[in-house]
């Protein structure tokens, strides 16, 4: 059959890859609400920073498979890295479940960090090779909530089942069940190289130049730059709550269930807002939904300081969730137009290895100030950072032309079309409607 692009012409396809990538998501799910109360009572650990050693290692070999599950995605194939990312994720639950020392929960990490990286990346480019440039933001939120839907559940069930049987070991076996699930699913998806093929054949030929270097899609470009530094903060507080959340709350005498309650609202509304938020990033300027967005975020983690009852956290969770939904599918559906096509799942892997370190460093970071100053100083250095990444949004980013509506302009940021000689051909896609040499240098 001859690949066609959209959503409705690849439903069946794109619904085993959402299936997937549930199954993706719950594998994280699974340590939300009981891998820090783990390290503290059957592992003896009471410094924070050792505690969040777990989620400094996830972060930076999940971050590292990303940049090359990107780098990969066409010289092994979508589907080849998907199988490979399953693989690596297979072990991770067995080794929970039997580890005697806090060194074979490390070592669970860096597998699960391969396996996050290599097969979320990969159902990512995946969605957006079938979704075409119409219907991203879209294909995106429907990822990402099945994802993160995914997340919650499992972090509430495991929450529930340590409750009622203990930390370990009934919990792991979900993860058992996991991954079994998405290996099988993954082996039933087909690669999407003609998709690409289809759209870059339909795509007006783009004219010479040198493609997004990484540090262009790092920092340079305005708006990849400002999309990437968010992606690190964003990721950079998320960790902050999987791991410090959890002890903030026992601290202020929680059960286990009313945290793992507390940890699945936050995912949950971020899951089920992406079903409204990813569509709105195919309508809206991209600016704007990372903005507010962001700035939620860090008004939410302030506020948290100041807060000690149950229904207050429930409510500040679901807040924070719906902050996080608008700029999640946003991220994502943004460097896929911003980015050429050739380059594409590059520029995502870039743009996904900062986002996904953002869980080290804020790791890292949340230890170390919560071991020398408390939990209090740790969540008001993250809310803050959380503010500032809003207002270099709003400092840097422009907004595009819509893409049927190339002579206009769309949000109240737009940025009019270069008018120089040097940049007289307009381009397709965001990198390319704007001459790359003329917007390195800041929005201006």
């Amino acid at each position: 059959m001859a690949p066609r692009l959209g959503l409705r012409e690849n439903w069946p396809q794109f619904t085993l890859l959402v299936a997937v990538n549930a199954f993706v998501g719950g594998m994280v799910g699974l340590e939300r609400t009981i891998l820090p109360r783990l390290a503290e009572q059957e592992f003896h650990l009471v410094a924070r920073s050792a505690i969040l050693s777990f989620i400094v290692v996830f972060g930076f070999t999940k971050a590292v498979a990303n940049y090359y599950a990107g780098a990969w995605a066409n010289k092994v194939g979508r589907k080849n890295l998907l199988v490979i990312g399953w693989l690596f994720g297979l072990p991770v639950p067995l080794l929970l479940l039997w580890a005697p020392t806090w060194g074979w929960v490390i070592g669970a990490n860096v597998l699960l960090g391969l396996n996050q990286g290599l097969a979320w990346s990969s159902t990512v480019v995946m969605k957006i090779d079938l979704a075409g440039p119409k219907q991203r933001g879209l294909a995106m939120g429907l990822n990402e909530s099945a994802g993160y839907l995914a997340v919650a559940a499992m972090a509430f069930a495991s929450g529930w089942v340590a409750t009622e049987y203990g930390l370990r070991p009934y919990p792991f076996y979900l993860g058992i069940g996991l991954a079994v699930a998405g290996l099988l699913g993954s082996l039933l998806v087909r690669d999407t190289g003609h998709h690409v093929a289809l759209e870059a054949a339909q795509t007006p030929a783009e004219p010479a130049g040198p493609p997004p270097s990484f540090w262009d899609v790092s920092w340079r470009h305005p708006n990849l730059g400002s999309v990437t530094q968010a992606g690190l903060v964003n990721n950079l507080n998320d960790g902050m709550v999987w791991g410090l959340l959890p002890l903030l709350l026992a601290g202020k005498g929680f059960t286990l269930t009313q945290i793992g309650t507390v940890a699945a609202v936050y995912p949950a509304v971020w899951g089920l807002g992406q079903l409204v938020t990813g569509p709105l990033a195919d309508r809206l300027c991209k600016k704007d939904l990372l903005f507010w967005g962001m700035l939620l975020q860090g008004a939410v983690l302030l506020v948290m300081l100041f807060t000690s009852s149950y229904p207050a956290f429930l409510l500040l969770a679901g807040l924070l969730g719906a902050g996080t939904a608008l700029v999640y599918p946003t991220f994502l559906a943004a460097v896929a137009e911003y980015a050429p096509l050739a380059q594409r799942a590059h520029s995502v892997g870039i743009f996904r290895l900062w986002r996904d370190a953002g869980y080290a460093i804020g790791a890292l970071l949340t230890g170390v100030l919560a071991d020398a100053l408390g939990l209090g100083a740790a969540l008001a250095a993250i809310g803050g950072l959380t503010v500032l990444s809003a207002l270099v949004i709003r400092r840097r980013m422009y907004c595009l032309p819509a893409p049927d509506n190339m002579g206009s302009s769309t949000g109240s940021c737009a940025r009019p079309a270069p008018t120089s000689r040097r940049s007289s051909t307009v381009l397709n896609g965001p990198l390319r409607r704007y001459p790359f040499w003329l917007t390195v240098g800041g929005a201006g």
